[in-house]
């Protein structure tokens, strides 16, 4: 009786441990974290993943940027307002996009508040610095870096680039339009391309915002969303130069919607983990059930490349991507 009762058991144990594989195997990670989330910014600090996003709600409520962590891709946790308008006196409300540098063991935080509409309205593209990845930030210049519209691109949707050299730009704009500036090496300022302008248009066909750029085999990939963020239509596209200055010739979509998963997917940022080739692209989308413009939520997923170096499309899903620990 007692050899039936241990071989029981040992049944039971195997199917439930089964059922968790199974359960587990098939885990819907996206969105990676709750909450209404939209314009995220992937990054690695010390072997750790962060995402930094925004506050997807009201222009009026949009007064602070919330951050996470994760080792593994999967698991995620929260970094509430590590920055927010009490810190920034000109920011008011509309707080976008958040791209963040470590520069001399101090973390830069670029982000765009106010949504200025003209050159008259105080706003623009500030920044902020803090000691650590989760803050918490502080404004470093007391005023906006990026304060006017230059070659019609509203200062928004910023996005630090370092190069290969070290030197680090400011590429950002929105109303299609963007800009490239040599930042200095404090991030105080700029400093003047050869012909002494300071903004140089970078803009490719069909831009509309939300810019991102990366190397890979020597090649800068640059890449933006098209569409309107309130529509389903909004999706990502991108081009290949042999310089940070372009010039870039679109080559195609690689992310939008999916009628039977999610629509409006869009304003993305890439990651490459350390010692591998795998690519990941963290972006936003709106639900099947939501109607309404803020609810975006992050997402992630592979990425991948053909044999010619092009991206292919990305299929967005509900699995989103397997754990990932950073070696």
């Amino acid at each position: 009786m007692k050899k039936i009762l241990i071989f029981l058991f040992a049944v039971f144990c195997s199917k439930a441990i089964a059922q968790t594989a199974v359960s587990d195997s098939s885990k819907n990670n996206n969105p990676i974290f709750k909450g209404w989330y939209a314009d995220p910014e992937g990054i690695i600090f010390d072997k750790t993943y962060w995402v930094y996003p925004t506050f997807s709600a009201p222009y009026e409520q949009q007064v602070f940027l919330d951050a996470f962590s994760s080792k593994d891709l999967t698991h995620w946790t929260k970094h509430p307002r590590i920055l927010d308008t009490a810190a920034v006196k000109w920011a008011k409300i509309a707080m976008w996009a958040p791209s963040i540098i470590k520069n001399k063991n101090k973390y830069f935080l670029f982000f765009g508040a106010n949504d200025i509409q003209n050159n008259d309205e105080v706003g623009g593209i500030g920044v902020a610095v803090a000691s650590k990845p989760e803050g918490p930030y502080k404004d470093y210049l007391g005023k906006p870096l990026v304060d006017k519209f230059y070659n019609g691109a509203q200062p928004i949707d910023q996005f630090v680039f370092r190069d290969k050299d070290g030197q680090c730009y400011l590429i950002y704009g929105g109303w299609k339009h963007c800009n490239i500036a040599k930042l200095k090496s404090d991030f105080t300022g700029f400093v003047p391309f050869e012909d002494k302008t300071v903004f140089k248009e970078i803009t490719p066909e069909n831009y509309v915002e939300g810019p991102f750029m990366f190397i890979k085999n020597n090649k800068y990939y640059f890449m933006w969303s098209e569409g309107g963020w309130t529509g389903p239509d909004y999706c990502v596209a991108y081009a290949i130069a042999d310089s940070p200055m372009g010039p870039f010739k679109r080559i195609g979509k690689i992310l939008e919607q999916n009628p039977k998963i999610a629509k409006g997917a869009g304003h993305h940022s890439v990651i490459k983990a350390p010692n591998s080739d795998n690519y990941y692209i963290v972006y936003h989308r709106r639900p099947l059930t939501e109607t309404h413009a803020n609810s975006r939520e992050t997402c992630i997923e592979e990425m991948h490349f053909d044999e010619n170096g092009f991206i292919k499309p990305v299929n967005i899903t509900n699995e989103g991507v397997k754990a990932d620990f950073i070696k």
